[in-house]
Order: C-alpha cells, then structure tokens, then sequence
C-alpha cells in the first residue's frame, strides 16, 4: 500500500490518519471485495460538513492505485473556486500522478495512461460535455474501470427533472461518462445525503452502500454549536435583524455587535500570533444586491469605529467593552482591553480588515485564507467552500418553507481550525432552533444509517421542513409518515397468531400501558398486510419508530389491546370514537392500538386476526421512498 503511505505521512494528526485507514479498509475489503470489473457500482461516502471530506476521498484514491485503478475522476460543483482548490490539493497530494484540470486536455492525451490520471472538474454543462468527448476520443476507456468521485454528489449531479419525465444536461453527461466505461466506481460524497438517499431504485444514482466516517477528536460540529440547552457560542437577536441586515435604511445595532465581537477576535488573533487569518461570514439572503447593501453597510460602521476610537467616544468604547466581557467569560486569558482597543485601531487605520463579496458576480481569485476577512454571500457560501479559522458568523437568512439539505450545509462555522473559546454565532432564536432541530434529525439519520445500512432509511423532520428540493425526487414513489396521524392495516396478516396472543393478550383490558419501544417493533414485525404496497409496510412503521425514538429519545410507548372486536374487512376506518380520543391524548407519544376481530367470514375474516393502528408522535413527518 504504498500510495495510500504516502499519503498518510502529509497527514497531521493520528485521528484523521486513523479514519482514513478505516474507510479504506471498509471500501476495498467489504464493499468492494467481490466487484467483478464488469459492472457499474454505486457507493456513498458520507461525512459531517466541513470534517475532511477532501482528505478521505485523497486517501481512498492512492488506496485504488495501490488496487491496481489507474483512471479517476474526481467532481466539484461548479464553483471555480472549489475546483481550483480541490485541484491544487491533488498536486500537492499525487505528485507522481498525471492530475489534469478543466484546460489539461493535452497533458491527458500526452500520459497516454503511462501513470495514473486523475482529472478534476467543476459539474459546469459545458466543461462536463468537452471533457466527455475527450474520453471517447481518447479510446483509454476502453476495457478500463473508472474510479469516479462526486463531491457534493447531492447538488447538481441529480436529475433536476425526474418529475418531467426528461434529463438535464449536467445528470446525462454523467451518465454518458460512466456508460462510456467497460465499467465504473461511482462514488458520492456528500454531508448532506438526503437528496440521494431519497433517489428511487431504479435510479443510476442510487448508492447500493454507504460509508460513514465520524470526525476527528478537535471538530466542531452539530453538537457544539445547537446543543442543548443553547451553547455558550449563541448570541441570540431579534427576529427583526433578518429585514433590518438587508435594508439599507435600518437600524444596524445587531450587525455593529457583530463587527466588534469580530473585531476583538481579530485584535487577539493577531497580538497572539494565533494565526495569520481570522474570518467573519455573514449570510444575509440569495440576493447580490442585498450582499451589496450589507458590503456598503460594513463599510460605514468600520469607518464610524476607526472615526470613535480616534475620538475616544464613551458610546463606542462601552459597546467594545460590552462584546470583549462576552469574550472574556470563555477566554479570561484574552488581552486587556486597552491593548485590544490599540490594536484594533491599528488594524483599521492600516485598512487590514477586508471585506469580500462572494456570489455569483464576484472575482473567484478573492483570497480568504489569509488577513482578516469579513465576507458576504448567499449561495456560494453554502457548499464545499471552507473558511479558515471562521471565528464568527452573523446569519439572518430564512425561508417560509427550509430545506434541511440547503441549511444544513450553510453550517461553514463547523470544522478543526477554530479557536472554540473565540467563536461567536449571531442569530435569532427561532433560526437557531431550526438548526437545533436539524441536528437532532442529522444525527438520528445517521445513527440509522450506522446501525441499519442505507436500504431502510428513513429521514426525519419538523413538520414544516422539507428534506430537499422537490424537483430530484421522484413525487410519485415519495412516502410520507406524518406525526399525530393514525394508520391503520385494513387488510392485516398475521406471521403468527399464537405469538401474538402472548405477546398482546396479558395487557387486554388495561387501558393504554407505558411499555418499551422494543415491544412496539416486535409486535410490528409480526404484522403483515395483503397491500403493502398501499395499505400496510410493517417494515416501514417499525424504521419510523428507530428514528423517532433515536431523535427524541424515547424510552417506552402507549399500547392499547381490546380483543373480540367486530370491524369489517377493508372497512376505511378502525377506531371506535372513544379509542380516538383516548390516543389522541398522546400527542408526544409513540402509540399502537391492537384489535382482535372476532372469526366470522361475514364480516371478510377467514379466522381470527389482529388488526394494528400506529400514531407517532406530532409535529414530525418521515419520508421514505416506496420500492
């Protein structure tokens, strides 16, 4: 393995070099041990945002040279900042390999495969297309596997029209690569894995397996920044800063807050020698002429600061002095604030706070990995983009309808290289619970996936949330449990009549029981239906119950069994009006109603039978697609 060495010696620390042995052991000998050459595979590699995603697919890479695999394609989005940076990394990372860029058609044709090529490209129509035609041409396809990896594989590589019955260009470029292929390793990589989880089977971009890799020791994520209760890192801020950050005639107290937190960070940074960068992100809308309100904003409020230390204003002065207590409770070791309050004057009177716009408009060749940066942005900001030593973030976006892939990936406050004791998020309440809730339902998805495999996934939100943008799931095959809704089984079968007998029959006449989760799956397992298609999926119910319990943490549920009851098959509904009320006292409640028809063929049973109702707890909806 002598690649895939060294590389692991140009990694720093033991714990990342550690993970990536483990995720390519877990590729090469399990997922991969039995690939015949021949096919067309499809795996997904999922980790946390921002938790070294890049690293792991540079180790699995040398790993499949060491394997024998000589061609590989490695996909960003279509940032030209993100390609240029995932591209410069494979040079310094594969010196002795031929790593070709978007304009590198010529030293490809040149290597004429002598050693191992990898090509870096942006998913751009365009780009994706030229680079197609060259493999064809080439003829280095042929008989060859293609090791391909699609970073953000969830962003653009997804039919956006699957509900059209039609193919946009950037899916059927992919499609026509790996086709070209005598075979193709088709590896997604990606934090946010709803989109593909949710891809139907039929589907040639539905993993067959997923690899979970859990961060290193000194990450910042999800836990550290929307724990419960809220983190010392909030500083929570009126709801109306959303419309007063983006109106350019509003009052700017929030905005001012946050520039001089990030000030005095800035200050230490540099007093300390901590690093040579220090980063401010800030997140105000989609819209570039908001990015420019707020860029022109900044401007005025650095500029009303340098004019008020110059000055010597008590206003000012007690408005720094306010953000460096804030500080000084997680870091006491911070300088004092007269030194501080010197050096920020420097900084500002020698124009070394920067402040970048980054959209679509904006110059890609924008440098944030040194200085000291306030940058604003909406899109661009939301993807594969990372931000050293990203100390302080001021977030104001919002939409009526969130999706929770979208959000989740806006997290670029998460990461290694932070000064946690420095690290400040400025947001309303009510955003900082929708980040709160998403981490909950990240984690419960990923505790699935880990314990469960990728086959019987299901994803778990607040009502209100959607998992991702509707135009790549197929809306005919998409599945939805929604929370505080009774479902019921209108043409039951029984696995095993006498096994549920003993199982139900000792709680008969007691009312609704607190008894544990496990019970409820056991019963479940036992229950089938003659439409699991449109009536009944007791695997289903029983993977809705493993997540709703894993996210709230649930312990026990209600269990109501009655017996000799008389209901007619494929009646369309099953509770009396008393059962509906009583289970409808258990909105936070997993709760299951069991009914024992009585034998008689009148009524459509042949024999006796048990009959299942199932509510999960309120204010959650669970998607699934059907097979």
């Amino acid at each position: 393995m002598k690649n895939l060495n060294d590389y692991l010696n140009t990694i720093k620390f033991d714990d990342t070099k550690q993970t990536i042995i483990n995720v390519t052991s877990n590729l090469f000998e399990q997922q991969l041990a039995s690939f015949d050459y021949q096919s067309q595979l499809n795996g997904l590699l999922l980790g946390d945002v921002q938790s070294g995603k890049t690293g792991q697919m540079f180790g699995i890479l040398a790993a499949a040279v060491d394997k024998e695999f000589d061609l590989f394609l490695v996909l960003t989005t279509d940032n030209t900042r993100l390609q240029q940076q995932t591209f410069k990394r494979a040079l310094e990372s594969f010196p002795q390999f031929c790593v070709c860029g978007e304009s590198d058609s010529i030293r490809f044709t040149m290597n004429k495969m002598r050693i191992p090529v990898v090509i870096i490209l942006k998913k751009n129509s365009s780009v994706l297309k030229k680079w197609r035609n060259y493999l064809l041409n080439s003829k280095f396809l042929t008989g060859r596997t293609l090791f391909l990896i699609d970073d953000e594989a969830d962003a653009a590589s997804l039919n956006a029209k699957v509900n059209q019955n039609e193919i946009t260009a950037i899916n059927q470029h992919i499609r026509d690569i790996r086709n070209t292929c005598a075979s193709c390793i088709y590896l997604q990589v990606t934090a946010t894995p709803q989109a593909v989880l949710l891809q139907t089977d039929d589907s040639e971009f539905k993993p067959s397996f997923v690899i979970y890799f859990e961060p290193g020791k000194s990450y910042l994520g999800g836990d550290f920044f929307f724990s419960k209760p809220e983190p010392y890192c909030i500083i929570e801020t009126d709801d109306n800063m959303i419309q007063a950050t983006i109106d350019p005639n509003a009052d700017t107290y929030w905005l001012n807050r946050a520039i001089l937190n990030f000030l005095v960070v800035a200050a230490q940074f540099k007093l300390t020698d901590y690093s040579s960068v220090c980063n401010f992100l800030i997140h105000p809308s989609v819209k570039t002429r908001d990015h420019t309100t707020v860029a022109e904003k900044i401007g005025e409020i650095l500029n009303e600061i340098l004019q008020g230390i110059i000055e010597n204003e008590d206003d000012l002065k007690e408005n720094l002095m306010i953000e460096w207590k804030n500080l000084y409770t997680t870091k006491p070791e911070i300088k004092s604030f007269e030194i501080i309050c010197d050096r920020i004057r420097e900084m500002l009177f020698h124009s070394e706070i920067n402040i970048h716009i980054l959209n679509s408009k904006s110059n890609a060749t924008i440098d944030v990995e040194t200085g000291y940066n306030i940058v604003i942005g909406g899109n661009i900001l939301g993807r594969g983009v990372t931000f050293p030593n990203l100390q302080t973030v001021y977030y104001s976006r919002t939409a009526k309808t969130p999706q929770a892939d979208t959000y989740w990936q806006h997290c670029r406050m998460f990461g290694y290289d932070r000064d946690r004791s420095l690290i400040r998020l400025f947001m309303p309440f009510s955003i900082f619970k929708l980040f709160q809730e998403l981490n909950e339902s990240q984690k419960a998805l990923i505790k699935q996936i880990s314990v469960h495999g990728i086959d019987e996934v299901h994803l778990l939100y607040a009502n209100g949330i959607r998992p991702t943008r509707n135009t790549v799931i197929n809306s005919q095959r998409l599945s939805q449990i929604v929370g505080g809704v009774n479902y019921f089984a209108a043409f039951p079968v029984n696995k095993t009549l006498q096994d549920l007998d003993s199982l139900l029959l000792p709680f008969e006449g007691k009312g609704f029981i607190d008894c544990p989760v496990s019970l409820i799956t056991d019963i479940l397992l036992r229950i089938g239906s003659e439409d699991q298609m449109s009536d009944w999926n007791s695997q289903e119910f029983i993977n809705a119950v493993n997540m709703v319990t894993e996210k709230e943490r649930l312990k026990t549920a209600k269990l109501f069994v009655s017996v000799g009851r008389r209901i007619s098959k494929g009646k369309g509904t099953m509770l009396s009006e008393n059962d509906r009320v009583e289970i409808d006292k258990y909105n936070s409640d997993i709760a299951l109603i069991m009914y024992r028809m009585i034998d008689d063929h009148e009524l459509g049973w042949n024999g006796s039978i048990w009959m299942p109702n199932i509510k999960l707890p309120e204010g959650f909806t669970l998607f699934k697609i059907q097979d």
